[in-house]
């Protein structure tokens, strides 16, 4: 079967679909990517064919003039609340409004018998009505988001679904949720399980990770957008926590910060103990690692997940301080979710100490990553969209489609 793949313009929107899309594919079927160019590179860089449509979009755009500089996302904003949540809808329903056109002409052109479209791509859901195809959503992982954002989305596009021939915006054949349950966002209807693999990326494997650390490790790592949107003394503030910071055993526990090299110049002197390095793919290296500080993201905080290590959530806006909340009440996290807690050094170390020291962490931690593993491979899931397509009936042990929406 031919399987089109869509995707708002965010590379981290795209890579937790990348593993079905490497299942569909090993299993025989034809899977192209469509998005903009914004996404092109994270395509190409899992192997797989792709479509550009459109100009960039440059997402920063809309948060970028209004931070005043230096300032980051949660200085200006706060906790975001969740009336702050269904906003993100109209965001999406206005890139789908404009993009729908265009993408209607290229999947015309390549005939898709299924569409499979990550959770804001609203363009997916009119593709498959337009096409008379299933047309499936994939979750990044704890989603806290579409539920409160679909009504929105589906009153903002409705008059343009009925003149493409819809009664409104089609609801998801199915929803693939990655998220173990123990995890997932308490309001998020139940979804199709899928086991979450890890793709961060293409890389080669640092030598460093064959160095055995002389003590604990810890991986910083703040996604690609934190440092961009004015996160650098945010950075700082975390590495200075791990000056001096010692083990159990007295040993200086050792920090792996991953850093672009655009920014690696203003981030100063760091401590000794503290390794600066390129972005590079978190799966080459967790395995070496004791615990994770992130900023929230689904990827990141997914991928620890997998990997069974407590996380130290630092969130700037959105759906972040939901993920910190959840491994938090999971036991397997802490979330520091003020500006003022994040900024200071010695609330940062005690938190990182015990993730480090209280072995109730880690046990969570090892829960979660086993709750993962017994998920439904890609594979499987893959085996499950054939028959959706071929009888039209929902993937084996999907919710009805009105709860998995």
């Amino acid at each position: 079967m031919r399987v089109l793949m869509t995707t708002t313009p965010s590379p981290s929107h795209l890579a937790p679909m990348i593993p079905l899309a490497w299942a569909l594919r090993a299993a025989g079927h034809d899977v192209l990517v469509m998005g903009q160019p914004d996404i092109q590179r994270t395509a190409h860089s899992a192997g797989l064919n792709s479509v550009s449509v459109g100009a960039p979009y440059h997402g920063n755009d809309s948060v970028l003039p209004y931070l005043p500089p230096g300032v980051r996302p949660l200085q200006v904003l706060g906790r975001n609340n969740r009336e702050v949540l269904p906003g993100a809808a109209k965001v999406y329903a206005t890139h789908a409004r404009y993009m729908i056109h265009a993408y209607l002409e290229v999947a015309r052109a390549w005939r898709p018998d299924l569409v499979v479209g990550e959770q804001f791509d609203y363009t997916s859901l009119m593709i498959g009505g337009a096409l008379g195809v299933p047309a499936v959503h994939h979750r990044w992982g704890v989603d806290p988001l579409t539920g409160p954002a679909r009504p929105i989305a589906a009153i903002f596009l409705d008059g343009l679904c009925r003149r493409l021939g819809m009664d409104g915006l089609p609801e998801p054949h199915a929803v693939l949720d990655p998220c173990p349950p123990a995890l997932q966002a308490p309001d998020a209807a139940p979804g199709t399980p899928i086991r979450f693999v890890p793709f961060n990326g293409a890389g080669t494997r640092p030598d460093w990770v064959t160095e055995r650390p002389a003590a604990r490790r810890v991986c910083v790592t703040l996604g690609r957008q934190t440092l961009v949107t004015n996160g650098l003394p945010l950075l700082r503030h975390v590495i200075e926590a791990f000056d001096g910071l010692r083990d159990e055993g007295g040993a200086e526990v050792e920090a792996v910060v991953t850093v672009d090299s655009r920014f690696r110049d203003q981030v100063g002197t760091v401590p000794p103990a503290v390794r600066l390095v390129d972005p590079t793919p978190l799966n080459l290296f967790l395995h070496t690692c004791d615990a994770v500080v992130h900023h929230g993201g689904c990827g990141s905080a997914m991928t620890a997940t997998a990997a069974g290590l407590p996380q130290l959530v630092l969130p700037q806006l959105l759906d972040q301080f939901t993920v910190g909340d959840a491994l938090a009440d999971a036991g397997a996290g802490i979330g520091l979710d003020t500006a003022a807690a994040q900024d200071d050094p010695e609330q940062v170390r005690a938190a990182v100490t015990a993730l480090l020291t209280d072995e109730a962490y880690r046990s969570a931690a090892d829960r979660l990553a086993e709750a993962v593993r017994d998920m439904p491979s890609p594979a499987r899931v893959a085996s499950d969209l054939e028959q959706l397509v071929a009888t039209g009936q929902s993937p084996a042990g999907a919710p009805a489609l009105a709860a998995a929406s």
